[in-house]
């Protein structure tokens, strides 16, 4: 981790902030001044700034299943209940990855680590996303291909990577893509639309049986499938909900 998110994911600055701290000189690396922009603290090192010790902020990964009427947001006038509301108010600070709209349930991830949350939504990383949907109506023979196949939205081709009938109203979709309301919209262009939609895999990583509603953070082994690194230093794992 370079030196700039360093000191951003210990809370002591935004990154461009950092840098203008690094560029005044005011940070020091065991002792001397470091205006070098590439350089990555290790465990070892002792990081200063305006001669106060930096703490490396302690990383947490926390899963929820979401329930339907429950907004992604941390701060909306207008949203009586949001996600921090299933949450003790001391993740309040933790972000989201990969939203879900309001009406729709499963599979959320939470965390402070901005290295793993753009690692599994930014689409250059190819993270599969998997929902469990109930339409409407029993779908055409053709749908779970034409999903596949995609349509145009928001200027972009938008297709499932599977997608497939797994009862008379239910479909299976896998995703790479994160557009807004994606599968929703998707639906809504061959005609049907999602009465249910269920978050129930991100990667590696199952929803499994944590009732609605309820938290936990990650077991190690997971954080490993999910964000494969030599170290995590911090990294907190505990069982709760």
């Amino acid at each position: 981790m370079r030196l700039n998110r360093f000191l951003a994911a210990a809370g002591v600055s935004s990154r461009r902030g950092a840098d203008e701290l690094i560029a005044a000189g005011r940070v020091m690396v065991n002792g001397t001044p470091c205006t070098d922009f590439h350089f990555q603290p290790a465990a070892t090192d002792h990081v200063k700034v305006d001669g106060k010790l930096v703490q490396q902020q302690r990383q947490i990964y926390l899963v929820l299943n979401k329930p339907p009427g429950f907004v992604c947001t941390r701060r909306d006038p207008h949203a009586t209940d949001t996600i921090y509301h299933l949450l003790p108010p001391k993740y309040s600070c933790l972000h989201y990855v990969g939203r879900l709209d309001a009406q729709s349930e499963g599979l959320l991830l939470l965390t402070n680590d901005g290295e793993f949350a753009q690692r599994l939504t930014h689409p250059r990383f190819k993270i599969e996303k998997e929902y469990e949907v109930i339409l409407d109506r029993p779908p055409t023979p053709d749908l779970p291909e034409q999903l596949v196949r995609g349509v145009m939205l928001d200027g972009k081709r938008a297709r499932a990577v599977q997608a497939r009938q797994i009862s008379p109203v239910k479909l299976r979709i896998v995703l790479e893509q994160g557009i807004t309301r994606q599968i929703r919209r998707m639906l809504e262009c061959f005609g049907f639309r999602a009465k249910r939609l269920v978050r129930t895999r991100i990667g590696n990583l199952r929803l499994g049986d944590l009732p609605r509603g309820h938290w936990r953070m990650l077991s190690a082994r997971e954080s490993d499938l999910l964000h494969p690194a030599p170290s995590k230093r911090g990294i907190t794992h505990v069982s709760a909900g």
